[in-house]
């Protein structure tokens, strides 16, 4: 990491007042590398794992301890990474594209929030070895086109932010260029090789992400609609079992359909994240369970 990347993300932290719950967080978050160092991938480690992250509403999970402890946590209990490469359900994208490898800026793709959090930066090292990697990964009949300047948007660095507070990662954000699953699939079995080299493969979406139909006094209370936790009983169900065709359609099999999804995009990384994994059919680890707003929170990792 440059002087540069250090002192931009750090002096834009400084900014968040003391009694925010992340600058709680990132002083917790200081305080267990100082006593335990983050250790970093090694090839003894064998491959890392491929994520599926629900990554919450806009910059929320910046307030609440039910996201900033479990992601956390979560990133703490892998070996570092040497980079980090994430499909995020706001980047609907075809031909497939790879973001800039040091962009200028973040994108700030929510609205109505505190002012602060478009202050947020997240300057991380240069992914041009990363981007590099993943165009030679692709076939010659999937070109992919590269961005000059597009940032990471919230899907990325959002829980990034919380998960690597430091920076000290490359991360390159890849676009979602269909809505299929299969071609999906094929996509994360593209990218499988980058978990034996260090690097973390994570599909950023939402288990369930219902907006539409989501009431001011469901969001107040905390209220679970039937429809999302329908939705992801049977998800959970279905991961478990390994049952990659009956994700495959959940358009028409899964209960709580449209609802839970009346836009797929959010579901649909999950299917890069399976199919980076060695078996996609292998029961995957819930790391991430329960319910923010409404919304299934459901995340997990495959081996």
């Amino acid at each position: 990491m440059t002087a540069h990347t250090t002192a931009t993300t750090a002096s834009a932290d400084a900014r968040i007042p003391a009694s925010h719950p992340f600058a709680a967080h990132l002083r917790r978050a200081a305080a267990a590398e100082a006593a335990d160092p983050h250790r970093l991938w090694t090839p003894e480690d064998g491959p890392l794992p491929s994520l599926y992250l629900s990554h919450g509403g806009g910059p929320l999970p910046f307030e609440s301890p039910e996201w900033l402890t479990p992601l956390h946590d979560w990133a703490r209990a892998l070996p570092k990474p040497k980079a980090i490469l994430v499909v995020s359900a706001h980047w609907e994208s075809a031909p497939l594209s790879v973001s800039a490898t040091r962009p200028d800026e973040l994108v700030y793709d929510f609205g109505g929030f505190d002012p602060l959090y478009y202050t947020f930066r997240y300057d991380t090292p240069d992914g041009g070895e990363l981007a590099r990697q993943v165009v030679g990964l692709m076939p010659d009949v999937e070109q992919v086109h590269e961005h000059a300047r597009r940032g990471l948007d919230h899907g990325a660095w959002v829980p990034l932010k919380i998960m690597y507070p430091a920076a000290d990662v490359p991360v390159l954000q890849l676009s979602l260029p269909t809505d299929d699953p299969d071609r999906l699939l094929a996509l994360g079995e593209r990218l499988r090789p980058l978990r034996e080299q260090g690097v973390l493969v994570v599909g950023s979406g939402h288990m369930t992400h219902g907006l539409p139909f989501l009431t001011r006094e469901m969001f107040l209370e905390n209220r679970v609609p039937g429809w999302s936790a329908d939705f992801d009983a049977w998800a959970a169900d279905a991961l478990a079992r390994g049952a990659v065709d009956e994700l495959a359609r959940f358009r028409t099999a899964a209960p709580g359909m449209p609802y839970a999804h009346p836009t797929v995009e959010h579901f649909t990384p999950l299917f890069v994240t399976l199919g980076a994994a060695t078996d996609p059919t292998a029961p995957v680890v819930t790391t991430i369970d329960g319910f923010s707003v409404g919304f299934s929170r459901r995340s997990f990792q495959a081996a």
